[in-house]
């Protein structure tokens, strides 16, 4: 990763006039989007509220939010480094909260549709195949799908795989939230006519599992990380039909298991689905590992040709060194200008891994070299901002 790539011209910034571009997104898009949201959101709101009662629904809604202030700790801790924007995240939890969860009611109410036409009523064999099969691929797909939606509508601020997930997870975060509501709720009335303790069911799906939807959406938002590093936006489709591949197998097998191992299900929890688990930690924590260091290697050739130097490029690779420098921007009063540094400059190094990476997307690779060209010019405020 150190060498010079052989397009020099690639490589060296040096741009004689630093210009601000309006803002990239297609507002057009983003507000269709945001429609689009709204829309199921209002539609799956009035579902619940017809189908349950509004008591049994506040305790599933209490009840949800423990494993989603569990999962939504664990996000923010992967997205400390390069912090997204709050409107991509609100989109990406929303997504997941109302498309999402819509899309997979519309398709299972089209199913059941179809079996009572020709007769066929509810079966065991049905209730499987629907775990094992339909949820999984309609639920990643939908799920999925709005990954690729911010990868087209917002790809300035989509870098890498960690971003790949870090939106991923927040998508499934969201899907989870509303489907746990959902379960919780049905529970609790269950429970009150005899049925399977709600206790035991808030144990599986918050304390045991609350990273389930988490670790299978986030396969597909690593594999259009790495589309947002080397092609177009046509090419990431490919990208994310690889991604959701494993995504939609590990659903399976969670849900599988529910069915196949029966009273052993604690054994095949602990042998099975805490490696699975453990081994995501692990890639997350190389990802990150990764990500520092294609922010010191590329703010280096940055400082090589005198847009940073050599101590700010060892604050801005360094958390620790991060964590003083802003303590010391908010004694002095231009705490707000030091963040936007840090943030401005660590995209700016993503930016810049974009662009060595796409050599085979001329389309993709000219316009981060346009948000370099923004980047460029407000880093150079903010420094100017920073000055005594």
């Amino acid at each position: 990763m150190t060498e010079a790539p052989p397009d020099r011209d690639a490589w060296v910034p040096v741009p004689t006039v630093l210009t601000r571009r309006r803002p990239s997104a297609n507002f057009a898009a983003v507000a269709v989007a945001f429609v689009v949201v709204a829309c199921f959101a209002v539609a799956v709101f009035f579902y619940f509220v017809q189908v349950l009662p509004t008591q049994v629904l506040v305790i599933g809604l209490l009840l949800a939010a423990v494993p989603l202030v569990i999962v939504l700790f664990g996000v923010w801790l992967v997205d400390r480094w390069e912090p997204e924007p709050r409107i991509t995240l609100v989109f990406a939890f929303f997504w997941g909260a109302a498309v999402s969860v819509g899309a997979a009611l519309l398709f299972d109410f089209a199913v059941q549709t179809v079996q009572s036409v020709f007769g066929g009523g509810q079966s065991d064999a049905a209730d499987v195949l629907g775990a094992v099969v339909q949820a999984p691929v309609v639920e990643e797909t939908a799920k999925g799908f709005g990954v690729l939606l911010i990868l087209w509508i917002f790809r300035k601020h989509f870098d890498g795989p960690v971003d790949g997930v870090v939106y991923a997870a927040t998508v499934a975060a969201g899907f989870a939230f509303v489907e746990n509501i959902q379960y919780f709720s049905v529970q609790a009335v269950d429970q009150a006519y005899g049925g399977e303790s709600l206790a035991g069911v808030f144990v599986v799906r918050a304390l045991m599992a609350p990273f389930g939807h988490i670790i299978y959406t986030a396969c597909t938002g690593f594999a259009l990380g790495l589309a947002a590093r080397r092609t177009g936006a046509a090419g990431a489709i490919g990208y994310f039909v690889l991604g959701l591949i494993p995504a939609m197998l590990l659903h399976a097998l969670w849900n599988g298991a529910l069915v196949v191992v029966g009273d052993r299900f604690f054994t095949y929890y602990v042998l099975v689905q805490v490696p699975i688990f453990l081994a995501c930690v692990a890639l997350v924590f190389v990802l990150r590992h990764l990500e520092r260091r294609v922010t010191r290697l590329r703010l280096a050739e940055y400082a090589a040709v005198g847009w940073f130097d050599r101590d700010e490029v060892a604050m801005l690779s360094s958390g620790p060194a991060r964590r003083r420098a802003l303590r010391w921007a908010k004694y002095n009063g231009v705490g707000p200008a030091m963040r936007a540094f840090v943030s401005d400059a660590t995209r700016l190094a993503s930016t810049r891994q974009k662009i060595l990476s796409m050599a085979h997307a001329p389309a993709a690779r000219a316009a981060a070299q346009a948000d370099e060209q923004e980047l460029l010019a407000a880093v150079a405020a903010e420094r100017a901002a920073l000055r005594p």
